[in-house]
């Protein structure tokens, strides 16, 4: 096995000891991937009769999420090295990234990035159409990937989901994301030429800043203000609202200036991507509901329980096999782990036993005074190679049954010493 992989082979030797099959276990594992682990226990005793320890389930979760986890990472590598050709994309294809925090057992949150990939497809009128004769788009065919690590960590291992969903093959993939810089690294990583594209609410989030800096928060002023730009934003006067916000920075408080003015250069920085008219008009997303959705759906709804505190080592295995449970690849995928995991215990366990038949002889030599091996004599010539004398045969130390009087036990037990 690739040595990426932990050692594992003590967690799954405790399936034999705790008398489960391969099935139970995976059972266990399928059951921790959705709920708690201390729901687990009463859950299998209830359909299957079988009882458990919380702690158990969680030391198998544990294992098979590693496995899960080196796989992926293994796979990655395999796409570096070996450059295989990715799967067939679609004609659209959506690409989003974002970020949710989780609370690990030192104190501390630390943030899970997730990309959220799905096709693009035209839908039949949503309802009515709207007043500009837009048609509504939906995305399908979802899937995920979440990792906690840094970004540029995070934007090589999701190759192993981009490969799987074609993301390099897709006729035209749309990248809709926030502001963060590290989301526009992994766009320029995964296909430098997706039609980049500033999640509208996301926009107006900023745009509501001014409002309430301007008019104050919650007053009237202020939602009839930010309604007026969503209105312009969204129908194709991009240029009109940024010429707005320059006006208004040039008066006011300062606060309010400079609340206006971080926004109109945010903004116009961003003037490519906040085409919401054109980029409806082609039949594309400008939300990035589907990842801010995948947080809750992947990230959250698992690891941020009440009161729960994750070991950092263990929020990826975690991660690793909720993405198994929300892409529905479960049955696909279980095969190849479960003969990961046996073969890297079957390895170790051989690793183990060549070290105790070692130890063994080791032993043996020094109570008997016979070195395992015979060393090396005579002088050797130059471009001979060196031969091995013959090792005498050993004297028998049971004859019949019955040990002889050079048996290793008459010579060192004090019961059996000559008289």
């Amino acid at each position: 096995m690739d040595a990426g992989f932990p050692p594992l082979d003590e967690r799954l030797a405790l399936l034999p000891r705790q008398g489960l099959t391969p099935a139970l276990g995976e059972s266990i594992v399928r059951l921790s991937t959705s709920v708690p682990f201390a729901q687990v226990p009463p859950l299998l005793a209830h359909f299957t009769g079988v009882t458990v320890s919380a702690e158990t389930v969680r030391r198998l979760t544990e294992a098979a999420g590693a496995i899960q986890e080196a796989i992926e990472t293994v796979a990655v590598s395999r796409i570096e090295r070996e450059l295989p050709a990715p799967a067939r994309g679609p004609a659209v294809q959506l690409i989003s990234v974002d970020g949710a925090m989780v609370s690990l057992v030192d104190g501390t949150w630390s943030e899970v990035k997730t990309l959220a990939s799905g096709t693009v497809r035209p839908a039949a009128a949503v309802g009515a159409v709207g007043a500009v004769g837009a048609v509504g788009v939906r995305t399908t065919d979802l899937s995920y990937f979440s990792r906690l690590t840094d970004a540029v960590s995070f934007t090589r291992l999701a190759t192993v989901e981009t490969q799987r969903r074609g993301t390099e093959t897709a006729r035209t993939v749309v990248a809709v994301v926030d502001g963060a810089a590290w989301c526009q690294g992994f766009i320029d990583h995964q296909r430098q030429d997706a039609v980049r594209i500033l999640d509208f609410a996301h926009a107006l989030g900023h745009l509501g800043a001014v409002a309430q800096a301007r008019f104050g928060p919650g007053t009237a002023e202020a939602s009839a203000w930010l309604g007026q730009q969503a209105q312009a934003l969204r129908h194709g006067q991009e240029e009109t609202v940024l010429a707005r916000l320059a006006v208004l920075a040039t008066t006011g408080p300062d606060e309010a200036r400079a609340v206006t003015t971080a926004t109109q250069d945010y903004l116009s920085r961003r003037l490519a991507q906040i085409q919401y008219a054109t980029f409806v008009a082609a039949g594309y997303p400008i939300g990035s509901g589907c990842v801010e959705s995948a947080n809750k759906l992947v990230v959250e709804a698992r690891l941020k329980g009440s009161g729960m505190h994750w070991c950092r080592e263990h929020v990826n295995p975690m991660l690793a096999l909720r993405t198994v449970v929300a892409n529905q690849r479960w049955d696909e995928t279980w095969p190849d782990l479960w003969m990961a995991w046996r073969a890297q215990a079957r390895s170790q366990a051989g690793e183990r036993r060549s070290r105790r038949q070692a130890a063994t002889r080791d032993r043996m030599a020094a109570e008997t005074g016979v070195a395992p091996f015979t060393a090396v004599s005579g002088d050797l010539s130059a471009g001979e190679s060196p031969v091995a004398e013959p090792t005498p045969p050993r004297e028998k130390t049971i004859v019949n049954g019955k040990p002889t009087a050079n048996h290793v036990w008459k010579r060192t037990s004090p019961f059996c010493a000559r008289r």
